[in-house]
């Protein structure tokens, strides 16, 4: 399976990963600067780190302990190419390791909330108050400086919080610059983008479109694509864009898997063989998808289930497209595109010899089959929520579809918890429509990241009208985030509240009872399962 290559970006700041689930977050922040950030395994070699030519590198924090036997470390020419370097907590800890420093676990772990104290001026706090709030997270410290580097910054358990090689332009911070509990990590690492490194704002998606574009047509050639739309925001703009590169040598399959939310297939017919005029195959593969996961209550089986079927009708559905008709005879398909996501990929690839936690499988990524016929057309890949819905926007997508929120690939599937039955989906169905009428009739819908009906596996004691009732249990999820990574739950109005859960109750056969989850990620994901 092969995927777009990185575009050509005018400068580009590298960022080895190894193993954190803020390494996606880095990234982000570096995109919002308007600086491209690519992100590469941490054992890419220095050679090849030297060919793609970054302006700066920033090493990432990781789950590892710099003297574990399986501890990932970096090719350590790195240090020797003469390009600016971040550590960032296990980053910063591999630098003091490799360049003679020496790093000890700490009896005191550091979590959370905490005051940085800055000792001395330097370029990577420049403008910044002496005393700034940060987030921690970390079990080990460095305890002895490499030579030629110095003290920035300390906290109450490390005197080596931040520290800097002046000449060769190494940086290292115990805590994390990237996450939103680090208020001024921002300007922390726009200092050392434009202050150290030296980059310029080139990366907008302007750019972007212009370039993916480009790599698209060198990709695909003269060969044709078939892409799964299912109306959400990722595949609709995969698909607005691809058709931008190479016009009708794209062809959109909606499956109607019996997982959707209501009208959906009304909707694409409408907006992409309508108003677009691509090419649009509609299959109706329900009673197939629900014979499959008949008896199916575990999460992760049933994103397998409906991965291998997805993959499954398409190769039915290519079939059927690439039979001779008349004289002619319509494509072949060589590829399958996909509104793949960097969180999407960060959360579900473990990395060699040192994998993140597998926190879910995404259908679209970690469920493909082994044997799967097509290669991989992946233009968003590298791209978060954000910046696709730009995307979208600039390629004339209507907002209702560009501010769309996230919709999992699964389905509803992953919002009924246990069995997935005909009339469950139809209770879910009805209780998701009323959360989101009611949220755009309040105007909510859009100031929130996802807000969604969950339909439990708990019955329980009511009464409607005289009578006693025994009947299931929806949960109502509505969070803000800005990436998806880390989420915080939604203090709606008690009156919105009042009238979603009056709804449901009243208008939704089957449900006596709605309650509103009020759990942040971490530690609980957005999703149920």
């Amino acid at each position: 399976m092969s995927t777009l290559p990185a575009p050509t970006v005018h400068s580009r700041l590298l960022i080895l990963d190894f193993g954190s689930q803020y390494t996606q977050v880095i990234a982000r922040r570096v995109r919002e600067a308007k600086v491209y950030s690519q992100i590469v395994p941490f054992d890419t070699s220095a050679a090849a780190i030297k060919k793609l030519a970054p302006k700066g590198i920033i090493l990432s924090g990781g789950p590892s302990s710099v003297y574990g036997k399986k501890a990932p470390q970096p090719d350590p020419e790195l240090f020797n190419l003469g390009i600016p370097v971040l550590g960032i907590c296990y980053g910063m800890q591999l630098m003091g390791h490799h360049l003679g420093g020496k790093v000890e676990h700490s009896e005191q772990r550091e979590y959370g909330m905490g005051e940085l104290v800055l000792v001395q001026k330097c370029a990577l706090f420049d403008g910044l108050k002496d005393s700034l709030d940060i987030w921690n997270s970390h079990g080990d410290k460095l305890t002895k400086l490499p030579i030629g580097f110095r003290t920035v910054a300390k906290t109450s358990n490390s005197p080596y919080a931040a520290i800097e090689h002046p000449k060769k332009k190494f940086f290292g911070l115990q805590f994390h610059p990237e996450v939103v509990h680090t208020p001024k990590g921002r300007e922390i690492i726009s200092n050392f983008l434009f202050k150290i490194c030296g980059f310029k704002q080139d990366w907008t998606m302007g750019s972007f479109i212009e370039e993916t574009c480009k790599g698209i047509r060198e990709q695909v050639g003269s060969d044709h694509v078939i892409l799964g739309l299912s109306g959400g925001v990722d595949s609709s703009v995969a698909a607005a864009l691809i058709h931008r590169a190479i016009g009708d040598q794209l062809t959109c399959v909606f499956v109607n898997n019996g997982l959707l939310r209501a009208n959906e297939e009304e909707a694409v017919r409408k907006l992409f063989g309508d108003n677009f005029q691509m090419k649009l195959k509609v299959v109706n593969a329900s009673a197939q998808f629900l014979k499959k996961l008949k008896g199916v209550t575990d999460p992760e089986r049933k994103r397998r289930i409906i991965g291998r079927e997805f993959i499954h009708v398409f190769e039915a559905a290519v079939k059927k497209l690439s039979v001779k008709r008349g004289k002619g005879q319509a494509p072949k398909f060589k590829f399958l595109a996909q509104g793949t996501l960097y969180p999407d990929v960060i959360e579900s690839v473990a990395i060699a010899g040192n994998p993140a936690a597998l926190i879910k499988s995404h259908h679209n990524v970690g469920g493909l089959p082994k044997n799967m016929k097509f290669q991989l057309v992946e233009p968003l890949r590298e791209l978060f929520k954000d910046e696709v819905r730009e995307v979208g926007a600039q390629l004339g997508l209507p907002k209702e579809v560009v501010q769309r929120q996230p919709f999992p690939g699964p389905g509803l599937a992953v919002r009924i918890l246990g069995d997935i039955t005909k009339e469950r989906l139809s209770v879910l169905r009805e209780a998701d429509s009323i959360v989101v009428a009611e949220m755009k009739a309040s105007d909510w819908y859009y100031r929130v990241w996802q807000s969604f009906a969950v339909l439990l596996p708990v019955r329980s004691v009511g009464v409607m009208g005289d009578e006693r009732t025994y009947e299931n249990t929806v949960a109502l999820r509505v969070v803000e985030s800005q990436d998806g990574m880390t989420a915080d739950w939604v203090k709606l109005p008690y009156e919105l509240l009042a009238r979603i859960s009056t709804r449901i109750i009243n208008e939704v056969k089957g449900v006596n009872r709605v309650v509103y989850d009020i759990s942040s990620k971490p530690p609980a994901t957005i999703e149920w399962e």
